[in-house]
């Protein structure tokens, strides 16, 4: 088809393996780049109705499959990572990674160090409501601005959102393009100790050099409809995994982490068939020795191979 003229990068059947962190997965019929905002609504505007568009942030928590995706991906780069901070409130692009917004609002004095260990871009924080050490997006977001597929600009207070453990109600093709915390102050050098701690913590107990997407799984209960974890419930995706015991199970180039087993690893030459193909597996064998239905926390989008 033919596309409307854009002033930022449009590149039809763009492969999107080297655009996730898990490098496998098949092409986008068009991987579009907008130079800014405005550039992202007229584009829109133009695209007939019945092109499906997907917001794509850094591929830190997706499986794309290895047919490729039947839709015009949308990634959001430079024009969108402005981070802006006022008294309380952090604004930040949905382009900003998580890490830096934490590292600026703790320079000026403000607590986001939760985002610090979480990887990706705020907007895949925001649709996620991603959350880490008990503080989740829902408890700090004040309000996002989005750009519908009709290429609308829109302001979305975070109740609007319904944000519950892993998930919110932005509609589809809804792109997010900035969000704005609320952030509580803080002595700017105890935020930092705080957040080199957490790291610490993190690189001890997870497979950080590997290639990963984060946690693949869903803890399968205990958290409450606004997100944050329910202390009567103890339950981890980590933990049943390894009751069914599939820490480290293979499936061709891929594997159960052997450090933590909610991990999926693309231990070289992974297709995306083998990293589904094994989390079901893994879903399958909980289910048998426990009864329990896990849910998949890394996206999967995408046609077979």
């Amino acid at each position: 088809m033919t596309y409307p003229q854009v002033r930022g990068t449009l590149t039809e059947n763009r492969p999107l393996a080297d655009l996730t962190w898990m490098r496998v997965g098949g092409p986008a019929d068009a991987l579009f780049q907008p130079a800014d905002r405005d550039d992202l609504c007229a584009f829109l505007r133009a695209l007939p109705a019945e092109v499906p568009v997907f917001p794509m942030g850094v591929g830190s928590n997706l499986i794309v499959r290895d047919g490729g995706l039947r839709a015009v991906v949308i990634r959001l780069g430079r024009g969108f990572n402005a981070i802006e901070i006022e008294d309380d409130r952090v604004r930040a692009g949905a382009a900003a990674l998580d890490a830096h917004v934490a590292r600026r609002a703790a320079q000026a004095g403000r607590d986001l160090t939760f985002l610090r260990t979480i990887p990706g871009s705020i907007g895949g924080a925001v649709r996620m409501n991603a959350g880490c050490y008990g503080s989740y997006v829902a408890d700090h977001l004040v309000e996002v601005e989005a750009v519908t597929r009709a290429g609308e600009v829109v302001t979305i207070p975070a109740a609007d959102l319904r944000l519950a453990y892993r998930s919110s109600a932005i509609p589809e093709g809804t792109i997010v393009t900035r969000a704005t915390f609320r952030a509580e102050p803080g002595d700017p050098e105890a935020l930092e100790a705080r957040m080199t701690e957490q790291l610490a913590k993190r690189d001890a107990t997870q497979p950080t050099k590997d290639r990963s997407a984060g946690s693949t799984f869903r803890n399968p209960a205990g958290f409450s409809s606004t997100g944050r974890a329910d202390d009567t419930h103890d339950l981890k995706a980590w933990k049943v995994i390894d009751d069914a015991g599939m820490r480290g199970a293979t499936r061709g180039g891929a594997i159960m982490s052997p450090k933590h087993s909610n991990f999926l690893v693309n231990a070289g030459g992974a297709t995306a068939a083998d990293l589904e193909g094994l989390g079901e597996e893994v879903r399958k064998k909980v289910f048998e020795t426990s009864g329990l239905t896990l849910d998949w926390e890394i996206m999967r989008v995408g046609e077979p191979g």
